[in-house]
């Protein structure tokens, strides 16, 4: 096992990555071998573990305590050096934090356990029951948050 510090990745077909390792020691466009349907690309900076097998060096993981994040016991995270993150928590619990959006591309999302309720809030609710129908006539029933519920949302 050999420990090293990344200076670069380059990404491709095979992603690639130099490092520095001990004095005078330096390890340039080594393959990065990574599980299957996950990907990341270590920053400059960040501590990659490699091995030999013969003369072929290999890194096979990579981390960076600068912006690791703390995690219970059982706790998993996918998290970047910016803050975003999905947190798989204790008691069940699911924390997604976007700095700047979050993005769904499906043609149907499932919402389960009238999920709804929790995401219309009175600006929704003021909206629709401002609305008319043909004819000018408003809604003839109040719509209260409290009684909407549903677990199918059609993506527009």
């Amino acid at each position: 096992m050999i420990r090293g510090i990344v200076t670069s990745v380059t990404e491709g077909l095979i992603k690639l990555f130099t490092a520095s390792g001990r004095t005078d020691e330096s390890f340039e466009d080594r393959e990065y071998f990574q599980h299957y349907g996950f990907t990341s690309r270590p920053k400059e900076g960040a501590e990659i573990i490699m091995i030999r097998e013969g003369n072929h060096i290999v890194a096979i993981a990579s981390d960076d305590r600068r912006y690791r994040i703390a995690l219970e016991d059982g706790e998993v995270a996918i998290y970047t050096d910016e803050g975003d993150k999905i947190h798989l928590k204790r008691d069940r619990k699911i924390e997604i934090v976007s700095g700047a959006e979050v993005k769904v591309d499906s043609p149907a999302i499932i919402l389960g356990g009238g999920t709804t309720r929790y995401l219309m809030d009175e600006r929704l609710v003021t909206w629709l029951l401002a609305h008319t129908h043909n004819g000018g006539s408003a809604p003839d029933q109040a719509l209260l948050t409290a009684n909407v519920g549903t677990s199918v949302t059609k993506a527009g």
